[in-house]
Protein backbone atom coordinates (compact mmCIF):
# COMPACT_ATOMS: atom_id res chain seq x y z
CA UNK A 1 0.00 0.00 0.00
CA UNK A 2 1.41 3.51 -1.03
CA UNK A 3 2.08 5.50 1.68
CA UNK A 4 0.78 8.78 0.51
CA UNK A 5 -2.82 7.06 -0.23
CA UNK A 6 -2.32 5.61 3.58
CA UNK A 7 -1.69 9.14 4.43
CA UNK A 8 -4.73 10.35 2.83
CA UNK A 9 -7.06 7.82 4.89
CA UNK A 10 -5.55 8.84 8.24
CA UNK A 11 -6.14 12.90 7.40
CA UNK A 12 -9.72 11.88 6.11
CA UNK A 13 -10.23 9.92 9.48
CA UNK A 14 -8.53 13.30 12.06
CA UNK A 15 -11.79 15.55 9.55
CA UNK A 16 -9.64 17.21 7.39
CA UNK A 17 -11.81 17.60 3.86
CA UNK A 18 -11.70 15.70 1.02
CA UNK A 19 -9.89 18.24 -1.21
CA UNK A 20 -7.10 18.77 1.30
CA UNK A 21 -6.72 15.12 2.34
CA UNK A 22 -5.58 13.31 -1.17
CA UNK A 23 -4.33 15.39 -4.31
CA UNK A 24 -7.85 15.11 -6.04
CA UNK A 25 -6.42 15.60 -9.56
CA UNK A 26 -4.80 12.24 -9.41
CA UNK A 27 -7.38 9.47 -10.54
CA UNK A 28 -4.49 7.25 -9.13
CA UNK A 29 -5.39 9.17 -5.55
CA UNK A 30 -8.80 8.57 -5.94
CA UNK A 31 -8.59 4.50 -6.32
CA UNK A 32 -5.67 4.21 -3.91
CA UNK A 33 -7.92 5.77 -1.21
CA UNK A 34 -10.36 3.08 -1.77
CA UNK A 35 -7.36 0.85 -1.03
CA UNK A 36 -6.22 2.76 1.82
CA UNK A 37 -9.62 2.63 3.74
CA UNK A 38 -9.98 -1.05 3.49
CA UNK A 39 -6.50 -1.35 5.26
CA UNK A 40 -7.63 1.38 7.89
CA UNK A 41 -10.23 -0.65 8.67
CA UNK A 42 -8.24 -3.58 9.60
CA UNK A 43 -5.47 -2.06 11.75
CA UNK A 44 -7.79 1.14 12.73
CA UNK A 45 -11.43 0.23 12.68
CA UNK A 46 -12.51 2.82 14.96
CA UNK A 47 -11.52 5.56 13.05
CA UNK A 48 -14.21 4.63 10.65
CA UNK A 49 -18.05 5.03 10.43
CA UNK A 50 -19.37 2.16 12.14
CA UNK A 51 -22.98 0.36 11.54
CA UNK A 52 -24.43 3.16 13.79
CA UNK A 53 -23.46 5.83 12.05
CA UNK A 54 -24.29 4.16 8.85
CA UNK A 55 -28.25 3.79 10.16
CA UNK A 56 -28.64 6.73 12.41
CA UNK A 57 -29.94 4.77 15.01
CA UNK A 58 -27.97 4.74 18.43
CA UNK A 59 -28.03 1.31 18.94
CA UNK A 60 -26.94 -1.72 16.44
CA UNK A 61 -26.43 -5.17 17.05
CA UNK A 62 -24.94 -7.06 13.91
CA UNK A 63 -25.56 -10.67 13.81
CA UNK A 64 -21.57 -11.47 13.59
CA UNK A 65 -20.72 -9.00 16.35
CA UNK A 66 -20.20 -10.11 19.76
CA UNK A 67 -21.60 -6.95 21.73
CA UNK A 68 -24.46 -4.03 19.90
CA UNK A 69 -22.87 -1.13 19.23
CA UNK A 70 -23.65 2.34 20.82
CA UNK A 71 -23.71 5.58 19.06
CA UNK A 72 -23.92 8.54 21.46
CA UNK A 73 -23.20 11.35 18.96
CA UNK A 74 -26.41 11.94 16.71
CA UNK A 75 -23.77 14.51 14.68
CA UNK A 76 -24.72 14.42 10.77
CA UNK A 77 -22.20 13.00 8.73
CA UNK A 78 -20.05 15.21 7.17
CA UNK A 79 -17.71 14.92 4.01
CA UNK A 80 -14.88 13.53 5.11
CA UNK A 81 -16.76 10.60 7.29
CA UNK A 82 -18.91 10.19 4.07
CA UNK A 83 -16.17 9.79 2.05
CA UNK A 84 -14.71 7.10 4.61
CA UNK A 85 -17.85 5.31 4.11
CA UNK A 86 -17.78 4.93 0.82
CA UNK A 87 -14.46 3.02 1.10
CA UNK A 88 -15.77 0.97 3.84
CA UNK A 89 -15.31 -2.38 3.29
CA UNK A 90 -18.70 -3.58 5.05
CA UNK A 91 -21.00 -3.41 1.74
CA UNK A 92 -23.91 -2.26 4.07
CA UNK A 93 -21.81 0.47 5.06
CA UNK A 94 -21.46 1.50 1.54
CA UNK A 95 -24.46 1.25 0.67
CA UNK A 96 -25.96 3.96 3.93
CA UNK A 97 -23.18 6.22 2.22
CA UNK A 98 -25.00 6.58 -1.23
CA UNK A 99 -28.03 6.83 0.64
CA UNK A 100 -26.81 9.81 2.61
CA UNK A 101 -24.97 11.04 -0.25
CA UNK A 102 -28.29 11.10 -2.45
CA UNK A 103 -29.77 13.76 -0.22
CA UNK A 104 -26.91 15.93 0.03
CA UNK A 105 -27.19 19.25 -1.84
CA UNK A 106 -25.22 19.47 -5.18
CA UNK A 107 -22.41 21.25 -4.06
CA UNK A 108 -21.66 19.13 -1.35
CA UNK A 109 -22.18 15.95 -3.32
CA UNK A 110 -19.63 16.85 -6.60
CA UNK A 111 -16.44 16.67 -4.48
CA UNK A 112 -17.92 12.87 -3.79
CA UNK A 113 -18.68 11.89 -7.27
CA UNK A 114 -15.30 10.45 -8.00
CA UNK A 115 -15.83 7.91 -5.40
CA UNK A 116 -19.36 7.35 -6.41
CA UNK A 117 -18.32 6.58 -9.99
CA UNK A 118 -16.17 3.85 -7.92
CA UNK A 119 -18.82 2.27 -6.22
CA UNK A 120 -20.63 1.75 -9.31
CA UNK A 121 -17.86 -0.90 -10.37
CA UNK A 122 -18.28 -2.17 -6.84
CA UNK A 123 -18.71 -6.15 -6.76
CA UNK A 124 -21.92 -5.90 -4.14
CA UNK A 125 -25.09 -5.13 -6.65
CA UNK A 126 -26.93 -3.57 -3.57
CA UNK A 127 -23.74 -1.01 -4.19
CA UNK A 128 -23.57 -0.68 -7.74
CA UNK A 129 -26.69 -0.10 -8.52
CA UNK A 130 -27.55 2.70 -6.51
CA UNK A 131 -24.53 4.60 -7.21
CA UNK A 132 -25.08 4.40 -10.92
CA UNK A 133 -28.54 5.69 -10.29
CA UNK A 134 -26.68 8.46 -8.00
CA UNK A 135 -24.30 9.11 -10.71
CA UNK A 136 -26.54 9.33 -13.87
CA UNK A 137 -29.02 11.91 -11.59
CA UNK A 138 -25.74 13.94 -10.65
CA UNK A 139 -23.97 14.40 -14.51
CA UNK A 140 -26.23 16.48 -16.29
CA UNK A 141 -25.55 18.99 -13.19
CA UNK A 142 -21.64 19.05 -13.29
CA UNK A 143 -19.68 21.44 -14.86
CA UNK A 144 -15.77 21.42 -16.51
CA UNK A 145 -14.29 21.53 -12.78
CA UNK A 146 -15.94 18.37 -11.46
CA UNK A 147 -15.30 16.46 -14.67
CA UNK A 148 -11.63 17.64 -15.00
CA UNK A 149 -11.64 15.31 -11.51
CA UNK A 150 -13.93 12.78 -12.50
CA UNK A 151 -13.55 12.02 -15.70
CA UNK A 152 -9.91 10.22 -15.46
CA UNK A 153 -11.51 8.37 -12.40
CA UNK A 154 -14.29 6.84 -14.29
CA UNK A 155 -11.71 5.68 -17.25
CA UNK A 156 -9.23 4.07 -14.92
CA UNK A 157 -12.20 2.01 -13.14
CA UNK A 158 -13.95 1.21 -16.55
CA UNK A 159 -11.73 -1.61 -17.21
CA UNK A 160 -13.05 -3.60 -14.20
CA UNK A 161 -15.68 -5.91 -14.17
CA UNK A 162 -18.53 -3.70 -13.84
CA UNK A 163 -16.96 -0.82 -14.97
CA UNK A 164 -18.59 -0.04 -18.28
CA UNK A 165 -21.33 1.18 -16.65
CA UNK A 166 -19.27 4.58 -15.56
CA UNK A 167 -17.80 5.08 -18.40
CA UNK A 168 -21.33 4.64 -20.75
CA UNK A 169 -22.28 7.74 -18.39
CA UNK A 170 -19.54 10.07 -18.64
CA UNK A 171 -19.65 9.17 -22.65
CA UNK A 172 -23.55 10.23 -22.64
CA UNK A 173 -22.53 13.74 -20.30
CA UNK A 174 -19.49 14.68 -22.83
CA UNK A 175 -21.91 13.34 -26.03
CA UNK A 176 -24.83 15.64 -24.78
CA UNK A 177 -23.49 18.13 -22.36
CA UNK A 178 -22.44 21.67 -23.15
CA UNK A 179 -19.55 22.45 -24.85
CA UNK A 180 -17.84 23.75 -21.96
CA UNK A 181 -17.54 20.40 -20.62
CA UNK A 182 -16.45 18.56 -23.55
CA UNK A 183 -13.38 21.19 -24.36
CA UNK A 184 -12.43 21.06 -20.98
CA UNK A 185 -11.94 17.11 -21.25
CA UNK A 186 -10.29 17.99 -25.18
CA UNK A 187 -7.44 19.62 -23.36
CA UNK A 188 -7.13 17.31 -20.31
CA UNK A 189 -3.91 16.03 -18.73
CA UNK A 190 -4.98 12.60 -18.63
CA UNK A 191 -4.49 10.51 -22.03
CA UNK A 192 -7.05 8.27 -21.69
CA UNK A 193 -9.71 11.30 -21.22
CA UNK A 194 -8.39 13.56 -24.23
CA UNK A 195 -8.91 10.22 -26.52
CA UNK A 196 -12.45 10.09 -25.32
CA UNK A 197 -13.20 13.55 -25.74
CA UNK A 198 -11.75 13.93 -28.84
CA UNK A 199 -13.51 10.58 -30.37
CA UNK A 200 -17.05 12.44 -28.70
CA UNK A 201 -16.30 15.47 -30.79
CA UNK A 202 -15.74 13.85 -33.94
CA UNK A 203 -19.37 12.09 -33.60
CA UNK A 204 -20.88 15.40 -32.50
CA UNK A 205 -18.94 17.58 -35.02
CA UNK A 206 -17.96 19.58 -32.86
CA UNK A 207 -15.76 21.34 -34.61
CA UNK A 208 -14.93 21.86 -38.00
CA UNK A 209 -13.12 19.59 -40.63
CA UNK A 210 -10.56 22.22 -40.67
CA UNK A 211 -10.44 22.11 -37.23
CA UNK A 212 -9.78 18.92 -37.26
CA UNK A 213 -7.34 18.61 -39.28
CA UNK A 214 -5.23 20.57 -37.92
CA UNK A 215 -5.37 18.34 -34.66
CA UNK A 216 -4.87 15.58 -36.45
CA UNK A 217 -1.46 17.24 -37.94
CA UNK A 218 -0.20 18.38 -34.45
CA UNK A 219 -1.28 16.43 -31.59
CA UNK A 220 1.79 14.05 -30.72
CA UNK A 221 -1.05 11.20 -29.22
CA UNK A 222 -1.14 8.99 -32.60
CA UNK A 223 -4.73 7.56 -31.54
CA UNK A 224 -5.98 11.26 -31.61
CA UNK A 225 -3.91 12.01 -34.65
CA UNK A 226 -5.80 9.07 -36.24
CA UNK A 227 -9.47 10.11 -34.67
CA UNK A 228 -9.30 13.74 -35.82
CA UNK A 229 -7.91 12.72 -39.13
CA UNK A 230 -11.00 10.31 -39.68
CA UNK A 231 -13.34 13.60 -38.44
CA UNK A 232 -11.64 15.76 -41.03
CA UNK A 233 -11.75 13.06 -43.83
CA UNK A 234 -15.22 12.63 -43.63
CA UNK A 235 -15.93 16.29 -44.35
CA UNK A 236 -13.84 16.17 -47.47
CA UNK A 237 -15.84 16.44 -50.98
CA UNK A 238 -14.99 17.90 -54.26
CA UNK A 239 -15.22 21.25 -52.79
CA UNK A 240 -13.18 21.22 -49.97
CA UNK A 241 -10.29 23.54 -50.06
CA UNK A 242 -6.85 23.57 -49.02
CA UNK A 243 -7.67 24.75 -45.43
CA UNK A 244 -8.76 20.88 -44.78
CA UNK A 245 -6.06 18.78 -46.74
CA UNK A 246 -2.46 20.56 -46.39
CA UNK A 247 -2.53 19.97 -42.80
CA UNK A 248 -3.43 16.43 -43.24
CA UNK A 249 -0.77 15.94 -46.74
CA UNK A 250 1.97 18.56 -44.31
CA UNK A 251 1.68 16.43 -41.49
CA UNK A 252 5.25 14.80 -39.86
CA UNK A 253 3.19 12.32 -39.08
CA UNK A 254 2.73 9.02 -41.72
CA UNK A 255 -0.76 7.78 -40.24
CA UNK A 256 -2.13 11.56 -40.88
CA UNK A 257 -0.22 11.99 -44.21
CA UNK A 258 -2.11 9.03 -45.27
CA UNK A 259 -5.28 9.98 -44.22
CA UNK A 260 -4.87 13.22 -46.85
CA UNK A 261 -3.65 11.37 -49.50
CA UNK A 262 -6.93 9.08 -49.27
CA UNK A 263 -8.77 12.04 -49.05
CA UNK A 264 -7.31 13.31 -52.10
CA UNK A 265 -9.61 10.60 -53.81
CA UNK A 266 -12.70 12.33 -52.19
CA UNK A 267 -11.78 15.59 -53.04
CA UNK A 268 -11.29 14.76 -56.70
CA UNK A 269 -7.79 15.26 -57.06
CA UNK A 270 -5.58 12.10 -57.89
CA UNK A 271 -2.83 14.01 -59.50
CA UNK A 272 -1.67 15.88 -55.98
CA UNK A 273 -0.92 11.43 -54.83
CA UNK A 274 1.82 11.63 -57.87
CA UNK A 275 3.73 13.35 -55.42
CA UNK A 276 3.39 11.09 -52.22
CA UNK A 277 4.46 7.75 -54.56
CA UNK A 278 7.96 8.53 -53.06
CA UNK A 279 6.96 9.11 -49.30
CA UNK A 280 9.02 7.91 -47.02
CA UNK A 281 6.15 5.97 -45.12
CA UNK A 282 5.40 3.04 -47.06
CA UNK A 283 1.76 3.10 -45.80
CA UNK A 284 1.53 6.71 -47.47
CA UNK A 285 3.05 5.05 -50.61
CA UNK A 286 0.53 2.49 -51.00
CA UNK A 287 -2.04 5.06 -50.07
CA UNK A 288 -1.01 7.64 -53.13
CA UNK A 289 -0.84 4.14 -55.47
CA UNK A 290 -4.77 3.42 -54.33
CA UNK A 291 -5.90 7.00 -55.19
CA UNK A 292 -4.04 6.55 -58.32
CA UNK A 293 -5.71 3.39 -59.46
CA UNK A 294 -9.29 4.34 -58.00
CA UNK A 295 -8.55 6.92 -61.32
CA UNK A 296 -7.31 4.13 -63.44
CA UNK A 297 -3.95 5.48 -63.57
CA UNK A 298 -1.04 3.06 -62.74
CA UNK A 299 1.95 4.08 -60.64
CA UNK A 300 4.16 1.78 -62.08
CA UNK A 301 5.47 3.58 -65.23
CA UNK A 302 5.34 6.77 -62.56
CA UNK A 303 8.08 5.34 -60.46
CA UNK A 304 9.64 3.88 -63.08
CA UNK A 305 10.08 7.74 -64.50
CA UNK A 306 11.17 8.75 -60.85
CA UNK A 307 13.81 6.06 -61.19
CA UNK A 308 15.18 6.74 -64.12
CA UNK A 309 15.31 10.86 -63.66
CA UNK A 310 18.54 12.98 -62.79
CA UNK A 311 17.62 12.96 -58.98
CA UNK A 312 16.14 10.06 -57.51
CA UNK A 313 13.60 10.16 -54.45
CA UNK A 314 15.06 7.97 -51.70
CA UNK A 315 12.03 5.91 -51.44
CA UNK A 316 11.67 5.85 -55.42
CA UNK A 317 13.24 2.43 -55.77
CA UNK A 318 11.34 0.75 -52.90
CA UNK A 319 7.73 2.07 -54.37
CA UNK A 320 8.32 0.41 -57.45
CA UNK A 321 9.18 -2.68 -56.37
CA UNK A 322 6.17 -2.67 -54.17
CA UNK A 323 4.06 -2.22 -57.28
CA UNK A 324 6.40 -3.02 -60.37
CA UNK A 325 7.25 -6.31 -61.80
CA UNK A 326 10.76 -8.73 -61.46
CA UNK A 327 11.57 -7.30 -64.83
CA UNK A 328 12.06 -4.13 -62.59
CA UNK A 329 14.93 -5.36 -60.82
CA UNK A 330 17.05 -4.32 -63.66
CA UNK A 331 16.13 -0.93 -63.02
CA UNK A 332 17.03 -1.22 -59.19
CA UNK A 333 20.44 -3.03 -59.79
CA UNK A 334 21.33 0.30 -61.46
CA UNK A 335 20.56 1.99 -58.12
CA UNK A 336 22.50 0.21 -55.91
CA UNK A 337 25.76 2.51 -56.61
CA UNK A 338 23.79 5.31 -56.57
CA UNK A 339 25.46 8.58 -55.50
CA UNK A 340 22.87 8.95 -52.89
CA UNK A 341 23.15 6.49 -49.44
CA UNK A 342 19.42 6.34 -49.10
CA UNK A 343 18.58 5.69 -52.75
CA UNK A 344 21.07 2.58 -52.71
CA UNK A 345 19.34 1.47 -49.29
CA UNK A 346 16.19 1.67 -50.75
CA UNK A 347 17.34 -0.65 -53.84
CA UNK A 348 18.45 -2.90 -52.14
CA UNK A 349 15.30 -3.65 -50.11
CA UNK A 350 13.78 -2.93 -52.97
CA UNK A 351 15.06 -6.25 -54.77
CA UNK A 352 14.20 -8.28 -51.70
CA UNK A 353 10.35 -7.47 -52.01
CA UNK A 354 10.42 -8.27 -55.97
CA UNK A 355 12.65 -11.63 -54.47
CA UNK A 356 15.65 -11.09 -56.58
CA UNK A 357 18.25 -10.40 -54.38
CA UNK A 358 21.42 -12.43 -56.37
CA UNK A 359 23.65 -13.05 -53.28
CA UNK A 360 26.59 -13.01 -55.01
CA UNK A 361 26.10 -9.67 -56.28
CA UNK A 362 24.70 -8.37 -53.01
CA UNK A 363 28.06 -9.14 -51.11
CA UNK A 364 29.89 -6.48 -52.58
CA UNK A 365 27.37 -4.23 -50.77
CA UNK A 366 28.65 -5.13 -47.14
CA UNK A 367 31.32 -3.24 -47.46
CA UNK A 368 29.11 0.23 -48.63
CA UNK A 369 30.44 2.61 -46.15
CA UNK A 370 26.86 3.86 -45.41
CA UNK A 371 25.41 1.53 -42.50
CA UNK A 372 21.35 1.55 -43.68
CA UNK A 373 23.24 0.26 -46.94
CA UNK A 374 25.19 -2.71 -44.86
CA UNK A 375 21.94 -3.30 -42.75
CA UNK A 376 19.59 -3.40 -45.80
CA UNK A 377 22.20 -6.06 -47.67
CA UNK A 378 22.73 -8.00 -44.66
CA UNK A 379 18.36 -8.04 -44.60
CA UNK A 380 18.74 -9.55 -47.66
CA UNK A 381 21.52 -11.97 -47.22
CA UNK A 382 19.91 -13.64 -44.22
CA UNK A 383 18.13 -15.97 -46.00
CA UNK A 384 21.15 -17.10 -48.70
CA UNK A 385 23.45 -17.53 -45.79
CA UNK A 386 24.46 -21.05 -46.24
CA UNK A 387 25.64 -20.06 -49.55
CA UNK A 388 28.04 -17.22 -48.56
CA UNK A 389 31.80 -17.19 -48.16
CA UNK A 390 32.64 -17.63 -44.36
CA UNK A 391 35.92 -16.67 -44.74
CA UNK A 392 35.34 -13.21 -46.44
CA UNK A 393 32.42 -12.67 -43.39
CA UNK A 394 35.33 -13.59 -41.45
CA UNK A 395 37.71 -11.26 -42.62
CA UNK A 396 35.46 -8.34 -42.04
CA UNK A 397 35.57 -8.55 -38.60
CA UNK A 398 39.03 -6.97 -38.63
CA UNK A 399 39.16 -3.68 -36.82
CA UNK A 400 40.19 -2.27 -39.85
CA UNK A 401 36.61 -2.44 -41.33
CA UNK A 402 34.03 0.20 -39.78
CA UNK A 403 31.54 -0.75 -37.22
CA UNK A 404 28.94 -1.47 -39.31
CA UNK A 405 30.43 -3.25 -41.64
CA UNK A 406 31.58 -5.92 -38.45
CA UNK A 407 28.54 -6.02 -37.24
CA UNK A 408 26.55 -7.05 -40.10
CA UNK A 409 29.30 -9.46 -40.95
CA UNK A 410 29.25 -10.88 -37.57
CA UNK A 411 24.79 -10.92 -38.07
CA UNK A 412 25.67 -13.06 -41.14
CA UNK A 413 27.88 -15.44 -39.67
CA UNK A 414 25.23 -16.09 -36.99
CA UNK A 415 22.57 -16.80 -39.19
CA UNK A 416 24.45 -19.12 -40.67
CA UNK A 417 25.64 -21.13 -37.77
CA UNK A 418 28.19 -24.10 -37.59
CA UNK A 419 30.65 -25.10 -35.08
CA UNK A 420 33.29 -22.38 -35.51
CA UNK A 421 30.82 -20.20 -34.47
CA UNK A 422 31.60 -20.18 -31.15
CA UNK A 423 35.39 -19.79 -31.52
CA UNK A 424 34.71 -16.70 -33.90
CA UNK A 425 32.32 -15.27 -30.28
CA UNK A 426 35.38 -15.73 -28.26
CA UNK A 427 38.04 -13.71 -30.08
CA UNK A 428 35.46 -11.16 -29.79
CA UNK A 429 34.72 -10.76 -26.20
CA UNK A 430 37.23 -8.57 -25.05
CA UNK A 431 36.33 -6.31 -28.51
CA UNK A 432 36.38 -2.22 -28.35
CA UNK A 433 32.74 -2.02 -30.42
CA UNK A 434 30.04 -2.87 -27.59
CA UNK A 435 27.80 -4.55 -29.96
CA UNK A 436 30.53 -7.56 -31.21
CA UNK A 437 31.08 -8.07 -27.35
CA UNK A 438 27.45 -8.01 -25.85
CA UNK A 439 26.29 -10.40 -29.11
CA UNK A 440 29.17 -12.26 -28.80
CA UNK A 441 28.79 -12.94 -24.94
CA UNK A 442 24.98 -13.54 -25.27
CA UNK A 443 25.98 -16.53 -27.99
CA UNK A 444 28.44 -17.81 -25.52
CA UNK A 445 25.91 -17.75 -22.93
CA UNK A 446 23.47 -20.02 -24.74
Amino acid sequence: MDDTHTAGATRLARGTPLTSAIDTSDASAWTGLDLAVRELARTRPSALPDHAWATGRRLHWSWDAPLPTLNLSRRAPDGPALALALCHPDGRIREAALRRAAGLPASDLLPLLPLVAIRCADWAEPVREPARDLLRTALPGVGPDTIVVLAPVVLRVAGRRHGEAARTLLEATLGEGPAPVLETALVHDDRATRRLAHRIAVERRHFSPERFARTAAADPDVVIQDVCADGAVAGVGPETGDEVLLPLLRSPHPRVRAAGVTALRRAGRPARAEAFLADRSALVRACARYVLRRYDIDPAPLYRALCAGGSVPPAAPLGLAECGARDDAAVLWGLTDHPHPGVRARAVAGLRVLDAADWARLVPLLDDPAPGVVRETVTALVPSTDRLPRAELTARLGTEHPRHVRVGAFRLLVAHGGPELREIAWTLIDDAEPKLRANSLSLLRN
